[in-house]
């Protein structure tokens, strides 16, 4: 059983919202961001409301509050996490998997800060296309390759860094849709090659949003609003070279599902990473990849905080998208071919007995059966009282009409 976290983001989030000094930060963040603070800050509180559970045997009695259910709650993601997995029990296919890091050059991190869902919504849709592609070349593979990515910004020390992850099978199905093609053992597609397709697309991509006005340029951007000089800031990011890292396939269904849990739901900072908070500064653990081990980093309370809300996505923006096999519009027949072509039986996934709550889904994931009573470990605990959300008090956001 995992030991519960000495702080909490919400704590953190709180106390800079309650600081003497807050009136000049506060008033700065976005509608968005100000609903994300108000969410984290109420989540499994009295002011989301709840329930009164007792134990049918010892009559033990607890209180469990609502969760806010915002993406960007590291309280929430467990059960979000729980559903998106079983889901994508049926869709593991018996071949190696790799994984793919497509990363945004620094030089044009501030433009995604600025146009968020512009440029995320491009990057997503270069890596799909760039993989797809570079796969149907014969030479590479020669085939219809399907997986899954998911949009990071951040880095260990919640810096803005931008990039996806894909999760694939190192193959794909050729064009009979009746035949397997497998990568090369312990290899999956060339990443200079994908690296060079995948700067020019986006390149491209962003050239064609700048010429219709999707763009925004203000702040530190505003001089490139002109066409000479936007083209030159493009030119700029193109002398460098562009990171996308492959590791080797890794086998076993099993050990996809346990690699995809480190990816799907994951926010900006975990409660357990988080060491230390008072009313000045907060201490937190990351993982330092250079040196490849843990080290601690102190930040200001405002500091922390505008790091962590840079990682708002907009609103209504999907961060986990499908592509090629795994695509919503074919799924289920690409998948039933490629299962053929492999030689593997359709998989049924049984649902889990009783009710379908996100706490009762994948239950042997989780630490503990959240229904055993803690006190006599015999008995179940029953919902005896709805506990009413209390009228919300005049919400910290406020999006102005245009």
């Amino acid at each position: 059983m995992s030991k519960r976290p000495r702080h909490e983001l919400a704590e953190v989030l709180q106390k800079c919202r309650e600081a003497p000094h807050s009136e000049r930060v506060v008033p700065a963040w976005s509608w968005e961001q100000r609903a994300v603070v108000d969410a984290i800050t109420a989540c499994r509180t009295a002011h989301l409301g709840g329930h009164v559970e007792e134990c049918d045997s010892c009559g033990h009695q607890r209180i469990s509050y609502n969760s806010c259910r915002n993406r960007h709650c590291p309280k929430c993601q467990g059960s979000a996490q729980a559903d998106w997995l079983e889901a994508r029990q049926a869709e593991v296919l018996p071949v190696p998997y790799a994984h793919v890091v497509f990363t945004v050059p620094q030089t044009l991190a501030p433009l995604a800060l600025q146009n968020p869902r512009v440029v995320y919504s491009l990057l997503l849709r270069t890596v799909g296309r760039t993989l797809q592609e570079v796969a149907l070349n014969p030479k590479h593979l020669g085939a219809r390759i399907g997986f899954f990515a998911v949009l990071h910004t951040w880095g260990q020390t919640l810096v803005h860094h931008p990039h996806v992850h894909c999760v694939v099978p190192a193959g794909g199905l050729a064009e009979d849709d009746r035949t397997w093609r497998r990568c090369r053992s312990g290899f999956f597609l060339p990443v200079r090659v994908l690296s060079r397709l995948f700067r020019g697309k986006f390149i491209a991509g962003l050239w064609d949003a700048f010429q219709d006005g999707s763009l925004e340029l203000h702040g530190s951007l505003a001089r490139y609003r002109s066409r000479a000089a936007f083209a030159r800031y493009l030119k700029a990011a193109c002398r460098t070279e562009w990171i996308v890292y492959a590791k080797p396939p890794f086998d076993g269904p099993k050990r996809v599902l346990e690699y995809l849990a480190r990816y799907t739901h994951r926010v900006a900072i975990s409660n357990h990473r988080l060491l230390h908070v008072d009313d000045q500064s907060v201490r937190f653990r990351y993982k330092d990849y250079r040196g490849r081990r843990a080290r601690t980093l102190t930040l200001p309370l405002h500091e922390f905080a505008r790091r962590f809300l840079l990682h708002v996505l907009p609103k209504g923006f999907v961060r986990i998208r499908y592509y090629g096999i795994f695509a919503n519009a074919s799924r289920a027949r690409l998948l039933a071919c490629s299962r053929e072509a492999l030689g593997q039986p359709p998989v049924a996934v049984q649902p889990q007995p009783g009710s379908v709550d996100g706490d009762e889904i994948f239950l042997d994931l989780r630490p503990r059966d959240l229904h055993i009573c803690p006190s006599c470990r015999q008995g179940l605990l029953r919902c005896v009282q709805v506990l009413e959300r209390p009228p919300p008090p005049n919400p910290s956001y406020r999006r102005v009409a245009s």
